[in-house]
C-alpha cells in the first residue's frame, strides 16, 4: 500500500474495554414512549393530504391529553384532596370555601355521607339484626368461588358440586329463612299433583338426555328416578323450619340485590346459552326453529321491557290468586334475556371450529354428545372467552334497570338516599354516583382481568 512500509502494522487491538455508555436520551423513557405511541405516525408530510391528517392527529392527541389531564385532576382533587371524610350531618360537607372545587365553592366528595349510608347501600332495608345472614351467605359463596377460579386448586369436582348445589340452597335458606309453604302452582289442584307434573316434565327431559348420551334404557330409568329424588329432597329441605325469621324480598336492596340478580343471571345464562346455541345448529328442524324463535325474540326486546312485562303485565295473565315473587320474576326475565345473547356468543365459537375437528371425532367413533363435550365445546368456549365475559359485564351493569319495577339495587339505594335532607349538599349526588362508579368498576375490571388471565393460560398458539 503506498505510504506504508512493510514493517508497519495497520491492525489495531484495543487493550482496555470502554466503560458502559448510557443509551441515547431519545431511545428510552417517557419521551420515547410518547413518540412511538402518539406522535410517530403524525410526521408524514409527504403529500398535502397526509400533512393535513398529521396536523389533525397532533391536535387531537394533545387535545385528548389535555382533557384527560383536567378530568383526572378534577377527580383526584374532588375525590381525595378536598374530600370530607368525617362528619355526622350535612354541615360537614355544606361549608363553602375560597377556591373550592365546584363553581359555588363547595368542598370535594362527602365520604362521611357514604360512610353513614354504607350499611343501607349494601343491605338495603334488610333487617339489621338479621344482616349476619347476608354476610354468611357472601362468605359461603365467595369461599367456594375463589378456589373454583384458581386453576391449581384441588378437588375441582367437589368444588363445582358445592358452588352449583350446596351453596345456592344454603344461601336461599339463609336469605329468605326457608320453611317455604308450598301451595298449588295450578289453580284447582293440590300441591302433590303439581309436584307430579313438574317431576314428570323434568324427568322426561332427563330421560331424553340419557337417551341422547347413551341410548341405554336402564340409564334413562335411573335418570328419571334420580331427578325425581333430587326434586323431592330439595322440596323437603326447603320446607324445614330452621328457626330463621322469614325476610320478604321486598326489603332486600343495595349491593345484595345487585349481586343476587347478576350472579343468578350469569349462572343461568351460560348453560342455557350453550343449549340454545347447540339447538340452533341442530339438524332437527323443530328444535332448530324453536331455538331460533327464542333467541331472536329475546334479542329483539329491550331488557327494560322484559322487566316491565314480568312485573306489571304478567300478573294480569295469571289466574286470580296466583302470583310470583317480584324478585323471582326479575331473575327469570334476566336469565332468559341474557341466555339469548350468550347463545349467539357460543354459536360464534362453534362456527369457528373447523370441520376437521368434527370429522376426526366421528372417525374415532364418538357419539354426538361425546364429541361436543370432549372436543368441540372446550375449543369453542376458549375462543369466545372475551365475548362471554363481555356478556357477563353487560349483565352486571344492566341490573340497575330493576329500579323500574320497584327493586332497589345498589344504584337505586344510592339514588333513594338523595332524599335525606340531613345530608343534602351540592356534592351529595356527585359523591354517590362517584362511589357507585368505583364499585361497578371494581367488579367489572376484576372480571375483565380474570378473562385475560384465562385467555393467556389457555392460549395454545405459538407466538413469534
Amino acid at each position: 500500500m503506498p505510504g506504508i512500509s512493510s514493517s508497519e502494522s495497520i491492525t489495531f487491538v484495543r487493550q482496555q474495554m470502554l466503560d458502559e455508555q448510557a443509551p441515547p436520551s431519545g431511545s428510552r423513557g417517557p419521551r420515547k414512549w410518547i413518540w412511538d405511541n402518539l406522535l410517530e405516525s403524525m410526521t408524514n408530510f409527504s403529500t398535502v393530504g397526509a400533512s393535513i391528517v398529521s396536523i389533525l392527529m397532533i391536535i387531537l392527541t394533545f387535545g385528548t391529553a389535555w382533557i384527560a389531564y383536567k378530568t383526572i385532576a378534577f377527580i383526584v382533587a374532588f375525590g381525595y384532596l378536598d374530600a370530607v371524610w368525617v362528619g355526622t350531618n350535612r354541615e360537614a360537607c355544606a361549608t363553602k370555601q375560597q377556591g373550592g372545587i365546584l363553581p359555588d365553592g363547595s368542598f370535594g366528595a362527602c365520604w362521611a355521607y357514604v360512610k353513614a349510608y354504607s350499611q343501607t347501600f349494601i343491605y338495603g332495608r334488610y333487617p339489621e339484626v338479621e344482616r349476619w345472614r347476608v354476610d354468611l351467605s357472601a362468605l359461603l359463596f365467595f369461599g367456594g368461588l375463589i378456589p373454583l377460579l384458581m386453576p391449581s386448586a384441588p378437588f375441582k369436582r367437589e368444588n363445582i358440586f358445592y358452588i352449583a348445589v350446596i351453596a345456592p340452597l344454603a344461601i336461599l335458606i339463609l336469605l329468605t329463612g326457608g320453611n317455604f309453604e308450598y301451595g298449588p302452582f295450578i289453580t284447582g289442584t293440590s300441591f302433590w299433583i303439581d309436584f307430579a307434573i313438574l317431576a314428570a316434565v323434568i324427568a322426561g327431559i332427563a330421560a331424553l338426555w340419557a337417551n341422547m348420551t347413551a341410548g341405554n334404557p336402564k340409564k334413562s330409568a335411573l335418570s328419571v328416578v334420580i331427578v325425581m329424588a333430587v326434586i323431592a329432597v330439595l322440596l323437603v329441605i326447603l320446607g324445614i323450619d330452621f328457626g330463621l325469621p322469614h325476610v320478604e324480598t321486598e326489603v332486600w336492596g343495595g349491593l345484595l340485590v345487585t349481586l343476587v340478580i347478576a350472579i343468578t343471571g350469569i349462572a343461568a345464562s351460560l348453560p342455557l346459552g350453550i343449549a340454545l346455541a347447540l339447538g340452533r345448529r341442530s339438524q332437527m328442524p323443530i328444535v332448530r326453529m324453536v331455538c331460533i324463535i327464542f333467541i331472536e325474540f329475546w334479542r329483539g326486546v329491550p331488557l327494560i321491557t322484559v322487566l316491565f312485562m314480568s312485573s306489571v303485565m304478567l300478573p294480569l295473565f295469571l289466574p286470580e290468586g296466583v302470583t310470583f315473587d317480584k324478585l323471582l320474576r326479575a331473575l327469570i326475565g334476566v336469565g332468559l334475556f341474557s341466555a339469548a345473547y350468550m347463545a349467539e356468543v357460543v354459536r360464534g365459537g362453534l362456527q369457528a371450529i373447523p370441520n376437521g375437528q368434527y370429522e376426526g371425532a366421528m372417525a374415532l367413533g364418538l357419539t354426538y354428545w361425546q364429541m361436543i363435550r370432549k372436543i368441540i365445546m372446550p375449543q369453542a368456549l376458549k375462543l369466545v372467552i372475551p365475548g362471554i365475559v363481555n356478556t357477563f359485564i353487560g349483565l352486571f351493569k344492566d341490573t340497575t334497570l330493576v329500579l323500574i319495577i320497584g327493586l332497589f339495587d345498589f344504584l337505586g339505594m344510592i339514588q333513594s338516599s338523595f332524599t335525606d335532607a340531613s345530608w343534602s349538599t351540592p356534592v351529595q349526588s356527585l359523591t354517590g354516583y362517584l362511589f357507585a362508579a368505583l364499585v361497578y368498576w371494581v367488579f367489572c375490571f376484576s372480571m375483565s382481568r380474570y378473562s385475560i388471565f384465562m385467555e393467556n393460560r389457555l392460549n395454545t398458539g405459538h407466538k413469534r
